[in-house]
């Protein structure tokens, strides 16, 4: 009987219901399920995505393996060379070699590590790390190292795809800001297999070209721009391998990297001399210089405009005060001055006398006035008017004291009035009372028979007599 076939003997008789069944125990069966498994599965390839990764004090490395379907337990063990183990974490795709096995304690499968591929960007992830790492141990990073770039740059060379978008952006910045920068292009792929050498090539040839014409007589190169538009990681590898990086530091002339976005980062921003953060960021920078050259001479000129008309303006006014200065101290001038005082001094006196003329004719029309209040006719008919007027506001006074007064009087009236019994019997009420006690009846309770009545209305008296039941004739 082969193995297989063993092992389906065995795992049938698990299941056997009949008497002759064999009773397996636990520690059996486990024991049977990984010695099947490992021989089955000794080595195997398996694709997925590391998740629940945790690391042991003992060195051992825990984690699952998942795809769009299940999930695979592994184990990394201490002991297991040339795994990157630093790099492993959550999220990161991978391709694992190992074997299956079973660990019994729990009786759960596993994959026992042996070998781990990265897979898409995680891969390029490790790799940009591993040379970032490199290079920086190196040097290359350094600040040292840096060239300065050149204030006013006559002429520049690029690197860059002669299509893209990036050689566009920075045409049209340099245009409208320094239209006079030269720009000498190197075309070169900036994507895909081969793009990193083709970027490499012309950073030298550019070099060389500089060198060669600088030589000769003629215009040499500024500076370099190594640039290229946004994409994802790997459509940027090219400028994070280390045959550019390499160019990029042994170029004698300054180089700027303009790779991508803003937040994009790559080996060559951090190698090159200058990391701008788009490609129109870079062309701005370029000609900042200029820019800020021509910015600065306009306002000058026109802080020149503004300093001769304000020095224009200052000498006119002087010579206009100047000339106010000679008129003011001409004798004429002063001459007519004094004329003019002795015109406003004589207008003055007759003005004087004048108000002094009216002052005495007022004062004596005064005194004239007094005295004639002060004759005895005048006094006696003023005493008489004074005492008609004092008679007349006394009467006036008591004939609206007793107008006050009637009125009063008038209000107590009507409200005794409607107060009154009469009032009360107007409106249909009546008033009975005992005719022998005089008492009023207040209550069925206060009749009693025989007794003489008498209800009085409010245009006459009824006498009646009680009967009996409290009824009356």
């Amino acid at each position: 009987m082969t193995e297989d076939l063993q092992h389906q003997w065995e795992f049938g008789n698990l299941f056997d219901t009949q008497p002759s069944r064999k009773v397996w125990s636990v520690v059996e069966v486990s024991a049977s399920i990984k010695r099947y498994m490992e021989e089955r599965y000794m080595d195997v390839w398996i694709q997925g995505e590391i998740t629940n990764l945790r690391r042991q004090g003992s060195g051992h490395i825990y984690f699952s393996l998942k795809d769009a379907g299940a999930q695979l337990n592994c184990v990394l063990f201490r002991g297991i060379s040339g795994v990157d183990r630093e790099h492993l974490k959550d999220g990161l795709e991978v391709l694992i070699r190992g074997g299956i096995t079973v660990y019994e304690p729990r009786g759960q499968y596993q994959l026992r590590v042996e070998e781990v591929e990265l897979k898409g960007e995680g891969k390029l992830q490790i790799e940009f790390q591993h040379l970032k790492d490199k290079l920086q141990r190196e040097g290359l990073f350094d600040q040292e190292r840096k060239k300065p770039l050149p204030r006013y740059p006559q002429t520049i060379g690029m690197v860059t795809s002669p299509t893209g978008a990036a050689i566009r952006d920075i045409v049209h910045v340099i245009g409208r800001r320094h239209p006079a920068l030269e720009i000498v292009l190197c075309p070169a792929r900036v994507q895909g297999k081969g793009s990193a050498r083709e970027i490499a090539r012309s950073i030298q040839l550019l070099n060389e070209w500089s060198q060669e014409s600088s030589q000769e007589g003629g215009s040499s190169l500024d500076l370099i721009l190594v640039t290229r538009g946004g994409g994802s990681l790997e459509d940027l590898w090219a400028f994070n391998e280390e045959q550019t990086a390499r160019a990029i530091d042994q170029s004698r002339l300054p180089v700027i990297s303009a790779v991508g976005h803003e937040i994009d980062f790559t080996i060559s921003d951090f190698v090159a001399d200058f990391r701008a953060a788009t490609p129109s960021a870079a062309a701005e920078i370029i000609t900042e210089g200029h820019y800020a050259a021509r910015t600065r001479l306009t306002d000058i000129r026109s802080r020149l405009v503004q300093l001769g008309l304000r020095n224009t303006r200052l000498f006119s006014e002087r010579l206009k005060s100047t000339v106010h200065r000679l008129q003011r101290s001409h004798p004429r001038r002063r001459l007519d001055e004094k004329s003019q005082r002795l015109d406003d001094l004589e207008d003055s006196l007759r003005k004087n006398l004048s108000h002094r003329l009216q002052v005495i004719q007022s004062h004596w029309e005064n005194l004239r006035l007094r005295f004639d209040r002060l004759t005895v006719s005048q006094r006696i008919q003023r005493e008489g008017e004074k005492r008609e007027n004092l008679t007349y506001r006394m009467i006036e006074a008591l004939n609206r004291s007793m107008e006050l007064r009637k009125n009063r009087m008038d209000r107590v009236a009507e409200r005794l009035r409607l107060l009154s019994p009469e009032h009360v019997l107007l409106r249909g009420y009546s008033i009975t009372s005992d005719v022998v006690t005089g008492d009023i009846l207040r209550s069925e309770q206060d009749i009693r028979t025989g007794q003489i009545l008498e209800t009085r209305l409010s245009d006459g008296k009824i006498r009646s007599k009680v009967l009996g039941d409290s009824t009356a004739e």
